[in-house]
C-alpha cells in the first residue's frame, strides 16, 4: 500500500525528531490505523526505524536514548505491506476498475466478429467473394464498354432523326407502308406478337475474337450465378441479423460502462479483515491509474457511440425500402436494352450494397442481364466465325440434285447465309435465335424452309418475300407458342410440316383456323399426339390434297372431320390406334392412296366399302394384327397397290388375284403357307414380295406373270426353284436368301436384266450355276 500525501509529510519530521512522536500525535495518528497496535503501513525502512527502535533518556536530560536492535532481520513489515497491498487491491477495488482493458477488448473482438461474420460465413463469403469477382470483371469488359456506346450513338441517331427527318418518315409511312404494312397486320385471324415480325436493323462491328469468348463466358456465369443465388435471402437476412445484434450490444455496453464510470475513484476505503495479522481493521488506499482510466473509459463510449450511430443509420437504411427488389429501370430507360430484368433477394440486396459505392457498377453489370445485349455479342462472334467461305463448304446437292445448307446447334443465323443466292433449301436445327433479315431476297432460288426448334424472327422486307417465294416449310416444336404466327401469312405456301406436341388441351391454340389463308396449301403433314382431328381442317378442303397424321400412339377418337375433305387424293393415319379401318374414308370419293400403317387393326371386313372409292389405286394396311384379308377385297377393282405385310395373315383369299390392274404386292412377315395358283391372272403383276412366311412351294402359275421385275421369297421354307423362272425376262431383283435350296436354275441366265447385286442368295448355292451363268449374271 502507498501512503497519503499528508503521511508522507510527516515522514521527514519523525526521522529528524524522534521525541515529536510523544509531543505531535495527530502525525502519528495520521500514520497510524485506528486499532490498538502501533503497527503502521509505511515503507520497510521507516517502518523498521519507528517500531523497532525503543527511545532511551538522553544524558542530562534525563531522557532515554535508543538503543541498538537486536535480533536477527527479518524484513516482517515488507511482507505485511506487500500482503495488505494485495488484499486491498483484491477488495477493495471495483472489479470494474481492474478488468476494464480486457472488456474494451473482448467488446472489439466481438463487434468484429459481428461486422464481418457475413464474410466469414461459407455459405455467405462464397457468394459475395463470386459476385465481387464477377462484377469486376463485367465493368472491365470490353464488350461493356462496347455496348454502352453503341447505345449512345442509337440515341444519337434517334435524336438527330427527330428533328431533321420526322416528316420524311411520315410521309413514308403514308404512302408506302400503307400498301405493304396494313394488309400484313389487319388480318383478323392471326396477331403479330411485336418480337416476331421486327424492324430492319443496321448491322453490328465486328468484335476482338478473344474479347468476345470473354464475354460469353461472362453472360454464361452471370446466368448460373442468378439462377444460384436469386432463390435465397440468407445473405440478406445475415446481414440485417448481425447489425440489429451489433445494435443491442452496443446498448448494453453503454448502459452498464456509464453506470461504472462513476465507481472509479482515487481513495478507496479498504477493510481487509486482517487485524490479526496487521492489528488494523481498515486502510485507506489510492488507485494511481484511477485518473487515466476514467479518461480511457469516457473515450471508449464516446468511440461506442459513434459506432451506434453508424449502426442505427445501417437498420434505418436497410428498412427504409425493401432492399430484396432491385429494377434496373433507369438503366432500361437510357439504355437500349429494355429487356434487362428486375432481381430480388440476395441478388438484389447485392446490387444495392453496390449502388452505395458506385452505381455505374450495376449499370455496367445490367448490360450482362440482358439478352438482347447477348443475342448482339452471339451475331457479332457467329458472323466472325462462319465467313461465306465456311458457310459454302456446308453446302449440299440432295437426291433432286438441289443446293442445300444445314445448320446445327448455332447460337444464330449467320448473315453471310444470305449471300449463297443459289440455295435452294435451308435446314435450321437447334438454334435458340433465327434472324431473317431482309437480305433474304437476293436468294431468289429459295423454295424450302426447316427450322426445328428455332423460333424464327423476320423483317418486314424479308416477310414479303416469303410469303411470294417459299413453297415448303417445315416447322419442329416443342409447345405451339413456339411456332411463328407469320407462317399462317404464306400465301404461296404448298407444303406445310408441323411436328410437335398438338393434343386436345392445345387445339385452340394450334392457330390452325389461320390455315384457310393459305390458298395454294396442297399437302399438310401432323406429326403429333392428336385425339381428333381439328374440325377447323374442313376450311382447308378445296384446296387440300394430301393429309399425313402421325401420331405418337395416343387413340385417334374423332375422325367425322374427313368427310368434308371431298378433294383429298392421298390420306396417311399411321400410329393412330385404330381398331377398325374409319367409315368416314368411304365418303373420299377422290382418294387414291390410303396408308394406315402401325395401328391395332384387327380385321378389314370394312374394305368392301373401298369399291366405291372408284380411284383408289395404292391400299397400305402395314404393320398391323389382321389374321385375314375378306374374298371382299375383288370388288375393288381399282387397286394397283397392296401392301399388308408384317400382320397376322395365314391364307390368302383366291379373290386378291382377280384384280386386274394390280402391279405391287407386299406380304412380308406374316405366316402364308402357300401361294394361290391364281396368282397366275395377274397379268400387270411387276413387284411380288412375301419373304419371311412358310411358303414351301412356288407355284409355277407365278411366273406366267411375264412383266415380273421384283420377286422376293427370302427366308420361307422353298426346297426348289421351278425351271419356269426362266420366262420371267423382265426379272431384275430376286431374293432367295434363307430357304432350303440345294441348287439353282441354270434357266435364271435367261433372265437377262439380272445381275448379281440384285441376286441375295448364299454363295454356296450361287457357285452351282454354271460358269457361263455365273459370268453373264455377274456382268455389268
Amino acid at each position: 500500500m502507498q501512503l497519503s500525501k499528508d503521511q508522507v509529510a510527516c515522514l521527514p519530521f519523525l526521522e529528524k525528531n524522534p521525541e515529536a512522536s510523544q509531543n505531535q500525535p495527530e502525525c502519528l495518528t495520521s500514520l497510524l490505523g485506528t486499532g490498538p497496535t502501533t503497527t503502521t503501513d509505511l515503507p520497510d525502512s521507516v517502518a523498521h526505524e519507528l517500531l523497532n527502535t525503543q527511545p532511551t533518556p538522553l544524558k542530562g536530560e534525563g531522557m532515554w536514548s535508543q538503543p541498538e536492535p537486536r535480533g536477527r532481520k527479518t524484513n516482517l513489515d515488507y511482507q505485511q505491506y506487500i500482503f495488505v497491498n494485495q488484499m486491498c487491491y483484491h477488495d477493495a477495488l471495483p472489479w470494474y476498475n481492474k478488468y476494464f482493458p480486457y472488456l474494451a477488448l473482448i467488446h472489439t473482438i466481438m463487434l468484429m466478429v459481428s461486422s464481418n461474420f457475413w464474410f466469414k460465413y461459407p455459405k455467405t463469403s462464397s457468394k459475395i467473394e463470386h459476385f465481387v469477382s464477377i462484377l469486376g470483371r463485367c465493368f472491365e469488359s470490353p464488350w461493356t464498354t462496347k455496348a454502352l456506346s453503341e447505345t449512345a450513338c442509337e440515341d444519337s441517331e434517334e435524336n438527330k432523326q427527330r428533328f431533321t427527318g420526322g416528316a420524311v418518315f411520315q410521309k413514308h409511312v403514308s404512302s408506302e407502308d400503307s400498301s405493304q404494312s396494313t394488309p400484313l397486320m389487319e388480318t383478323p385471324t392471326v396477331q403479330f406478337p411485336t418480337e416476331k415480325l421486327i424492324a430492319e436493323a443496321p448491322s453490328l462491328t465486328t468484335l476482338d475474337k478473344k474479347d468476345g469468348e470473354q464475354a460469353k463466358a461472362l453472360f454464361e456465369k452471370v446466368r448460373k450465378f442468378r439462377a444460384h443465388i436469386e432463390d435465397s435471402d440468407l445473405i440478406y437476412k445475415l446481414y440485417v441479423a448481425q447489425t440489429a445484434i451489433k445494435a443491442l450490444k452496443i446498448i448494453l455496453i453503454l448502459s452498464y460502462t456509464s453506470t461504472f464510470a462513476a465507481e472509479i475513484r482515487f481513495c478507496h476505503i479498504c477493510q481487509p479483515k486482517i487485524e490479526s495479522l496487521t492489528g488494523y481493521d481498515q486502510f485507506l488506499c489510492t488507485h494511481n491509474m484511477a485518473f487515466m482510466l476514467r479518461k480511457l473509459l469516457f473515450t471508449f463510449m464516446a468511440m461506442i457511440c459513434l459506432y451506434g450511430l453508424v449502426c442505427l443509420y445501417t437498420l434505418y437504411w436497410l428498412f427504409r425500402r425493401p432492399l430484396k427488389e432491385y429494377s434496373f429501370e433507369k438503366v432500361r430507360e437510357e439504355s437500349s436494352f429494355s429487356d434487362i430484368p428486375d432481381v430480388k433477394n440476395d441478388f438484389a440486396f447485392l446490387l444495392h450494397m453496390v449502388d452505395q459505392y458506385d452505381q455505374l457498377y450495376s449499370k455496367r453489370f445490367g448490360v450482362f442481364l440482358s439478352e438482347v445485349s447477348e443475342n448482339k455479342l452471339r451475331e457479332i462472334s457467329l458472323n466472325h466465325e462462319w465467313t461465306f467461305e465456311k458457310l459454302r463448304q456446308h453446302v449440299t446437292s440432295n437426291a433432286q440434285d438441289e443446293q442445300e445448307l444445314h445448320l446445327f446447334m448455332l447460337s444464330g443465323l449467320p448473315n453471310a447465309v444470305f449471300d449463297l443466292t443459289d440455295l435452294e433449301i435451308i435446314k435450321l436445327e437447334l438454334i435458340p435465335e433465327v434472324r431473317i433479315s431482309a437480305k433474304v431476297s437476293q436468294m431468289t432460288n429459295l423454295r424450302e424452309l426447316h427450322l426445328y426448334h428455332c423460333p424464327a424472327k423476320v423483317e418486314q422486307t424479308a416477310f414479303t418475300f416469303l410469303r411470294d417465294h417459299l413453297r415448303c416449310l417445315h416447322i419442329k416444336f416443342t409447345d405451339v407458342a413456339e411456332i411463328p404466327a407469320w407462317i399462317y401469312l404464306l400465301r404461296s405456301l404448298k407444303e406445310l410440316n408441323l411436328i410437335g406436341n398438338l393434343n386436345s388441351e392445345h387445339n385452340k391454340m394450334i392457330g390452325l383456323e389461320s390455315l384457310r389463308d393459305l390458298r395454294h396449301l396442297r399437302m399438310l403433314y401432323l406429326k403429333s399426339n392428336l385425339n381428333k382431328i381439328p374440325t377447323n381442317l374442313t376450311e382447308l378442303s378445296p384446296h387440300l390434297v394430301k393429309l399425313v397424321i402421325h401420331n405418337d400412339g395416343t387413340k385417334l377418337l374423332v375422325l367425322n372431320s374427313l368427310k368434308k375433305m371431298t378433294s383429298l387424293v392421298d390420306l396417311e393415319l399411321q400410329n393412330c390406334d385404330l381398331e377398325r379401318i374409319p367409315h368416314a374414308i368411304f365418303s373420299l370419293a377422290s382418294l387414291q392412296e390410303l396408308d394406315l400403317k402401325n395401328n391395332n387393326i384387327r380385321t378389314i371386313e370394312e374394305i368392301i366399302s373401298f369399291q366405291h372409292l372408284r380411284r383408289l389405286v395404292c391400299l397400305k394396311l402395314w404393320y398391323n394384327k389382321i389374321t385375314a384379308i375378306p374374298p371382299s377385297i375383288g370388288l375393288v377393282k381399282s387397286l394397283e397397290s397392296l401392301i399388308i405385310c408384317h400382320n397376322k395373315l395365314e391364307s390368302l383369299p383366291p379373290a386378291l388375284f382377280h384384280l386386274p390392274k394390280l402391279r405391287h404386292i407386299d406380304l412380308s412377315h406374316n405366316a402364308i403357307s402357300s401361294i394361290p395358283v391364281e396368282i397366275g391372272h395377274l397379268h400387270n403383276l411387276q413387284h411380288f414380295a412375301i419373304t419371311g412366311n412358310k411358303v414351301e412351294v412356288l407355284p409355277n402359275q407365278l411366273f406366267k406373270c411375264s412383266k415380273l421385275k421384283v420377286l422376293l421369297v427370302g427366308h420361307n421354307s422353298i426346297t426348289s426353284i421351278p425351271d419356269s423362272i426362266g420366262q420371267l425376262a423382265q426379272l431384275s431383283q430376286l431374293e432367295l436368301k434363307g430357304n432350303c435350296l440345294d441348287c439353282l436354275p441354270f434357266q435364271l441366265g435367261q433372265c437377262c436384266l439380272l445381275r448379281k447385286n440384285l441376286l441375295f442368295v448364299e454363295d454356296h448355292l450361287f457357285d452351282t450355276l454354271p460358269l457361263e451363268v455365273k459370268e453373264s449374271i455377274s456382268s455389268d
